[in-house]
């Protein structure tokens, strides 16, 4: 039980620093969600039975499920109740995935593993997933299509002490962000994109079929989980001849 009331103390007796009831709740959940008390595709408890447990009203558990869900780390079913969300193919689409091909259909592209190594991390790789020196890491090279063209070429970089196994493998499901949630309980909650203009290199212009420098969109993505660990460092280079890249500001 939060041993807090619902009622916050007047605004001249609050602490720097101090955390509204809600945001204790929705700390709480979130924690769960870390330590796997609830999986993917898990119903949570009902509201009531969650404010009654947490000693709190329905409305301070309404609003902290109310935020959850609006990270994108819950979904309510009509009728049916709160769940875990999953990392599947439409979570994937409509929130972390940003290419459309240019008949503005909204679809994940197919992908094609190249090749999984594991080495040293680069200076690049330790600094977006926060790693020490001489750490290693898994890297995945693969293309992904649309209709059978490729479009995008992509190199992911793992840090091995968390996704150890990765690399033996026989293959890589499409979606890879359900397989650090089912496989390794780890649920990317968020995801920082940095994006440039860059020329196709020779592997670019080979796997994607253009001419050497050819313009190409470079999207650096540094993916974070929900304890607040960067956990993933992707590059894709995207031939935009064919896709583009869209995202919604609301």
């Amino acid at each position: 039980m939060i041993a807090q009331m619902d009622n916050p103390p007047p605004r001249e007796k609050r602490a720097l620093g101090f955390k509204p009831l809600y945001g204790q709740v929705r700390d709480i959940l979130v924690a769960r969600l870390i330590e796997g008390v609830w999986k993917p595709g898990d119903p949570l408890p009902s509201e009531f039975q969650l404010a009654e447990e947490l000693g709190v009203s329905q409305g301070t558990m309404r609003k902290a499920l109310d935020e959850l869900v609006g990270r994108n780390l819950l979904v309510r079913r009509q009728g049916r109740g709160t769940f875990v969300a999953r990392h599947d193919q439409q979570r994937a689409l409509f929130h972390f995935f940003k290419l459309e091909p240019n008949d503005r259909s909204r679809r994940l592209p197919t992908s094609q593993v190249l090749g999984v190594a594991t080495g040293t991390a680069d200076n690049a790789e330790r600094e977006a997933l926060s790693l020490d020196a001489g750490v290693k890491v898994i890297r995945v090279e693969r293309l992904r299509f649309f209709e059978g063209k490729a479009i995008v070429r992509e190199r992911i970089s793992l840090p091995r002490a968390i996704f150890a196994g990765i690399e033996e493998r026989e293959a890589l499901p499409n979606t890879l962000y359900a397989l650090y949630a089912l496989d390794y309980g780890v649920t990317v909650a968020e995801a920082r994109e940095e994006l440039r203009a860059v020329a196709a290199g020779p592997e670019d212009a080979r796997d994607l079929g253009l001419a050497p420098g050819t313009p190409l969109l470079e999207i650096r993505r540094v993916a974070v989980a929900l304890d607040g660990r960067p956990v993933e460092l992707r590059v894709s280079r995207c031939d935009t001849g064919h896709c583009r890249y869209v995202a919604d500001l609301r």
